[in-house]
């Protein structure tokens, strides 16, 4: 198999570009070393083409490497045919191999097995050559043997049926027959073990409908009503199809003496060995499929909530919500660091509102807060009412979000937070986790198992190795794309920049402890593991602001340092430049790109990113996404009425839908087919996580705690 050819159709991009792409990888760069700094060598292929490639060439390698084990064991048993060595090699799915390997995979004893040891294969084969002109019965009689456990001529026939029924599971081009008129024909279907039990799959529990039309959230929840014993789940196959097909394959002349029975032997095959196994096929094909999609609304959703943009400047409240227990507070100033922590006790049992208002004013009044970040989680509705009460009192402009603190409880008594915060308590690590996830999402969120962030849906029941490495490619993605400042960044934010281990993030935290901030990127090469492979992988992505290169503080790459200088003085500018903002024209100061490129040493696209880099230098690319709503005021439940229109933020997309925080505390819920009037295959064709919508309330359900919005307005 062509491999690279592969991957230029399937993921239509050039030839020379997969090709390109494949030999960066196997050198062992990064995803994000080649989409930023290669993109000459693979004509900009970015970073989700880059991890779909990666993906597909582990899965084609695999696949390549299976062909062979299986030619060598086929091989070994020396039943390897021309044909069959063709139609192996040029398998493109491991189950298409799978399929072919059946007839050859050593298996347990079978009922065929134990009919081939009684001798009774000739009498299989005289029976499919269906030329017999007398009964089967007086066939029979030469295999009736004491000895070889052959007690009656009904017991020979039966027999020969079994391995005439194994044959035909064993037949690969059946086998594909069989799962294509399935998938196209068949139905999934599902029922309730108790029809009177009242659950959240009540909609399943007299359910039908198309294979081929199984959406990947309904496949899920299938999956899951049937886990949790609420559900009985089957795929219905067009078996009067499957059974004629097979018929006409299998018996090729009639005859009255081995028609019925190997009618009655297909029939057998099919129910007995190939139904379960393709039922089992397809089902798993819809769970991966389902998966693979979930997965991929998961990582987007991800992504965009790491990206929101941080709010900075500003000295940030961190409340944690709770009933019993209390609510706790940690005051942080724009740097992240935590000034002051207390807990109070506004929300029953203790009701003590008075007294947590003092408190709170003090704080403000104190530390000069202006923004309050409150976890959504319990007793966030009781805090944000308290909170709405106090700003009315106070003549400080004090604004507050209602921020997802999902994970912030995994954080606060992970080993890292221990770390971090040793003479906190969980509660008040949790509490600044929850303001600092508000002035630096990404920095604040890349300490938490990405699976805990909760954006996803039916996270808990997917393939938990692949739902890892494609979340930590994102969390990767994201670091890289924003770049973090080396003197600044913590070691579980390192960790994420490309070609950083993280022993060398803590390598790197522990250099800048010992001897001071880096001023030069160069001083990289001096961290104890950090050899030039990765400091050519990490170089760009790290950033040093006052050092003594100018360009360190950018995201132009070391490599690239004297093309830039020389650029610079090309166009009448100097290195010094870069800092006091002054190259903000440069490139309106080029006429001729290519010319240039070619008299600096570097590729066209390498001139044009490093002259976006320079007029702006250390951009953030956060900055363009929708700011979080800051609100001083609240709106419950029961104010809602149909036709209200509100401003939300999405919080997380699913297949079917977005929901939306309106500031009611309850999530509200925009349908897809409420999205627009175009048709669209997915939500996130419209939204993305973080999003500002304007939406409209279609309905509200008090006792369900429901609410329908639409964004057709």
């Amino acid at each position: 198999m062509d491999i690279i050819k592969v991957l230029h159709q399937e993921l239509q991009i050039g030839y020379e570009q997969a090709k390109a792409a494949v030999q960066l990888i196997d050198e062992g760069n990064t995803i994000p070393f080649i989409a930023r700094y290669r993109k000459e060598v693979t004509g900009s292929l970015d970073d989700e083409v880059l991890r779909n490639l990666d993906e597909r060439l582990r899965y084609l390698r695999n696949l390549e490497e299976k062909k062979e084990q299986v030619l060598n064991s086929i091989r070994d048993q020396e039943k390897l045919t021309p044909e069959l060595e063709q139609q192996i090699t040029e398998a493109m799915t491991m189950v298409a191999l799978e399929d072919l390997y059946r007839p050859y995979r050593p298996k347990r004893r079978t009922r065929a097995m134990i009919a081939k040891e009684r001798g009774l294969e000739p009498f299989a084969d005289l029976i499919l050559l269906q030329m017999t002109k007398e009964p089967l019965e007086s066939l029979a009689e030469a295999y009736v043997s004491e000895e070889k456990e052959v007690a009656s001529v009904q017991d020979a026939i039966a027999g020969a049926m079994d391995i005439i029924a194994e044959r035909i599971s064993d037949n690969a081009d059946y086998r594909t027959y069989i799962r294509k008129a399935t998938t196209d024909q068949g139905a999934i279907t599902s029922s309730a073990k108790d029809e009177t039990a009242e659950s959240v799959y009540e909609m399943y529990y007299n359910y039908t409908e198309p294979v081929k039309k199984c959406a990947g959230h309904r496949v899920l929840a299938l999956n899951r009503g049937e886990k949790e014993k609420i559900l009985t789940v089957k795929v219905e196959a067009p078996e009067e199809v499957i059974l004629r097909y097979l018929e006409k394959q299998i018996i090729v002349r009639e005859n009255p003496y081995t028609t019925p029975v190997l009618q009655e032997t297909i029939k057998d095959s099919y129910s007995r060995l190939i139904a379960p196994a393709i039922e089992r096929e397809i089902r798993g094909d819809l769970t991966e499929t389902a998966e693979a999609g979930a997965v991929k609304v998961f990582g987007k959703n991800l992504q965009q909530l790491l990206m929101q943009p941080p709010i900075a400047g500003q000295v940030v409240l961190g409340w944690d919500p709770a009933f019993r227990t209390g609510c706790k507070l940690a005051v942080v100033d724009p740097t992240g660091k935590v000034l002051d922590t207390t807990v109070i006790y506004p929300t029953a049992p203790q009701n003590r509102v008075e007294e947590s208002k003092r408190v709170l004013k003090q704080l403000i009044k104190k530390y000069s807060i202006s923004l309050i970040s409150v976890g959504n989680g319990t007793a966030s509705r009781e805090s944000e009412m308290i909170i709405v009460e106090l700003l009315k009192e106070i003549p400080e402009r004090v604004q507050y979000v209602i921020v997802n603190e999902a994970g912030a409880s995994v954080y606060s008594a992970s080993k890292l937070a221990t770390e971090e915060f040793p003479q906190f308590d969980v509660g008040q690590r949790s509490a600044a986790s929850i303001a600092r996830r508000l002035q630096d999402p990404l920095a604040e969120l890349v300490k938490i198992d990405p699976k805990s962030i909760g954006v996803g849906q039916y996270q808990h029941d997917m393939n938990q190795k692949h739902l890892s490495e494609t979340l930590q490619g994102v969390v990767e993605d994201c670091v890289n794309r924003v770049g973090v400042d080396l003197n600044t960044a913590s070691a579980s934010l390192l960790e994420y920049i490309s070609g950083i281990s993280k022993t060398v993030a803590k390598n790197i935290v522990v250099y800048r402890e010992e001897n001071g901030a880096f001023t030069d990127r160069k001083q990289l090469l001096k961290v104890a593991k950090l050899g030039p492979k990765a400091f050519e992988q990490c170089a760009g992505f790290l950033r040093i602001s006052g050092g003594e290169n100018p360009l360190d503080c950018t995201s132009v790459h070391p490599e690239s340092y004297g093309a830039a200088v020389t650029l610079l003085e090309k166009l009448g500018y100097s290195p010094k430049d870069i800092t006091s903002g002054g190259l903000k024209e440069l490139g309106r100061k080029i006429h001729d790109y290519r010319k240039l490129a070619s008299e600096l040493g570097v590729g066209d696209i390498t001139l044009q990113d490093m002259v976006k880099e320079l007029e702006k230098p250390a951009r953030d690319p956060r900055d363009e996404m929708p700011r979080p709503i800051l609100r001083t005021d609240v709106l419950e439940m029961k104010d809602l009425t149909p036709g209200m229109l509100l401003k939300g933020t999405v919080r997380n997309v699913i297949d079917f839908g977005a929901f939306v925080d309106i500031g009611v505390h309850q999530d509200g819920l925009v349908h897809i087919s409420q999205m627009t009037d175009k048709y669209i295959k997915h939500p996130m064709e419209v939204v993305s996580v973080g999003d500002v919508v304007e939406v409209k309330v279609l309905a509200v359900d008090m006792g369900k705690k429901r609410i329908s919005l639409t964004m057709k307005l």
